[in-house]
């Protein structure tokens, strides 16, 4: 499996992927183990890089992980598979925002997909956590640039920029669930429901 890792390493420089960033998801797999979690849904594969970390943070985790770019589902199912984690990890070929779920409950869930669309994935997703379970959204940084614009940046770029920002306000001001806040990696949130256990 460290091959494969590595191999997937320098596919994600070589093509441009954007995967997340080794402080990130050394903490999340620490997270996984801590609190033993055992199922996890993610939203934004990419090319199953977090996923197949993830999964092997801990003994016996199932993970629901959705991408809809095929050229990357398709590097992500090769992947997997190459780890002989097929039995664990469910790679979905589908929009995030029109996948049905129903039935299903997770301890945790990652959202690492497209930034314009975090309050979206947040409100869809968030019906399907178990009761003590967790929101973790990667990028709440965004490369520095939340809190920090400049003049230079393209209209797309600010209007990115923008929709984390709103993101980061919707979890400060959400009645429902508790957001701490991590100046690790790229910037990570993790979010508890009011009416679970404290911790």
């Amino acid at each position: 499996m460290k091959e494969t890792i590595i191999e997937m390493e320098k596919y994600a420089k070589e093509y441009n992927v954007p995967i997340i960033e080794k402080d990130s998801i050394k903490f999340i797999m620490k997270y996984i183990k801590l609190n033993n979690v055992k199922s996890i849904l993610e939203i934004g594969t990419a090319i199953g890089y977090s996923g197949i970390l993830m999964t092997s943070a801990n003994e016996g985790v199932e993970l629901t992980t959705i991408e809809r770019d095929e050229k990357r589902y398709m590097e992500a199912v090769k992947n997997v598979k190459k780890c002989g984690l097929e039995h664990q990890i469910e790679v979905v070929f589908q929009d995030a925002l029109d996948v049905n779920l129903i039935g299903r409950s997770y301890d945790m869930i990652f959202i690492d997909a497209a930034k314009g669309q975090y309050i979206k994935f947040f409100e869809k997703f968030s019906h399907y956590l178990k009761p003590n379970g967790v929101i973790i959204t990667d990028n709440i940084k965004f490369h520095g640039l939340v809190g920090n614009r400049n003049a230079d940046m393209s209209k797309n770029l600010n209007s990115l920029v923008s929709k984390i920002e709103d993101y980061i306000e919707f979890l400060k001001t959400n009645k429902e669930f508790t957001t701490k806040f991590y100046d690790i990696g790229d910037g990570l949130s993790i979010s508890y429901r009011n009416n679970d256990e404290k911790r």
